[in-house]
């Protein structure tokens, strides 16, 4: 029977960080079975496995974390989608419920990324000297940097000047300070791959990816895993007091790619299809952006953070400079924008970013943040997006 309530009845994350003695399996055990026990279920009670992985998509990620904590005969969908994976593997477990196809369901994001590197788009090389350009990238790789580029730095370091040139007040120094503050908030918060405050002038100071972005602005590439058990409202109605307690209801969940239009065509747009997405989902929650009490969105450069202030309607647009300005944004402020450090401090495992997003909502929901805590905090969004382009948006609600 289909469900209209869907619900994260456990989630967790592994510390982000370098894990040299853990592969990506043991990763993805370590957050599914801490969702499980966070749950208080079991495999045996999950009817879907959705499991994400960027990097080695190919090897079936599900398959080998099910002979890891259960073969149970169950459905497994392994998913790639850029940044947007493991938002896209949640929301793969949330339809299956929600379609009546099983009461419950475990969703993971796990990625092995310490020490990759810049991460691009474009066409491997052949061997270690040659690059043969073929297909639609290879067509307009040597454009790039001409007429704009697929590196990630550079594409958020374009819209975040772009964001400027148009509205005004972008500055080094604006951006600088966005970093900031996603440092000092990732002090407090023990699972962040980096916990160390950093000042402006060090942050500008550090060395310069893509111009305004330096090294502290842009997002960490990490190891890490986080896993999510969603139910539906009538199985949660049959559980225990402190489950259905703590349990935290999904009120959106938005999946959006690009319309076209003429200029994605070949420069990426993050903006449309994150604002499609975030109308989308305050549509199906009834509420608005005035009524959210933490967010956790794709800052991963300090220039996306900015540009995504005015997709997610935060503020009105052409308002970003000033909404961050006001201090909103900060732990203390009206709207606080990436209470656990974001990526750019709590790391950016690519493919457990979109669960991990939402378990820092669900613990603030849940009252369980311990020192980084949001008071009184009832109604949280998450945002992630992933080139190619993917956004995913979960509105989350604490139970009443």
């Amino acid at each position: 029977m289909a469900s209209d309530d869907i619900w994260i009845l456990g989630i967790t994350m592994t510390k982000f960080g370098k894990h040299p003695e853990k592969d990506t399996v043991d990763l993805a055990a370590e957050a599914a079975m801490g969702a499980l026990a966070d749950a208080d279920v079991n495999m045996g009670d999950m009817g879907v496995l959705a499991a994400g992985n960027l990097m080695s998509a190919a090897a079936g990620i599900g398959q080998q974390l099910q002979k890891q904590i259960g073969q149970t005969g169950i459905p497994v969908y392994n998913v790639a989608n850029a940044c947007a994976t493991g938002a896209t593997a949640l929301r793969t477990a949330i339809m299956a419920v929600k379609a009546g196809e099983c009461d419950m369901g475990l969703a993971v994001g796990v990625e092995k990324l310490a020490g990759a590197g810049l991460l691009a788009g474009g066409s491997k090389k052949d061997d270690a000297d040659t690059w043969s350009p073929r297909g639609r990238f290879g067509a307009v790789a040597p454009l790039d940097g001409r007429v704009g580029t697929d590196t990630m730095p550079g594409v958020f370091a374009q819209i975040g000047m772009e964001y400027g040139h148009r509205y005004g007040g972008a500055t080094f120094d604006l951006f600088a300070r966005i970093s900031e503050k996603n440092h000092a908030h990732s002090t407090l918060n023990p699972l962040a791959a980096y916990t160390k405050k950093m000042s402006v002038d060090e942050i500008m100071g550090d060395l310069m990816i893509a111009y305004p972005n330096t090294r502290p602005m842009c997002s960490a590439n990490c190891d890490g895993a986080a896993a999510a058990v969603v139910v539906s409202g009538e199985r949660l109605a049959t559980l225990s007091g402190e489950q259905r307690r703590r349990a935290v209801k999904v009120s959106a969940s938005v999946l959006t790619t690009d319309p076209w239009q003429e200029s994605c065509q070949v420069l990426p747009d993050v903006n449309t299809l994150t604002r499609n997405a975030a109308r989308q989902a305050y549509e199906q929650a009834g509420v608005g952006p005035e009524d959210l009490d933490l967010v956790e969105l794709h800052d991963c450069f300090a220039t996306a953070e900015l540009v995504h202030y005015d997709n997610l309607m935060l503020c009105p647009e052409g308002g970003a400079v000033d909404f961050f300005e006001s201090g909103a944004t900060w732990r203390d402020g009206s709207t606080p924008v990436n209470v656990s450090g974001g990526l750019e401090s709590k790391g950016h495992p690519i493919a457990a970013t979109g669960i991990a997003n939402i378990w820092e909502i669900c613990h603030h929901l849940r009252g369980e943040a311990g020192d980084r805590q949001i008071e009184g905090a009832k109604v949280g969004l998450a945002h992630v997006i992933g080139l190619g382009s993917a956004c995913g948006v979960h509105i989350l609600e604490k139970a009443a």
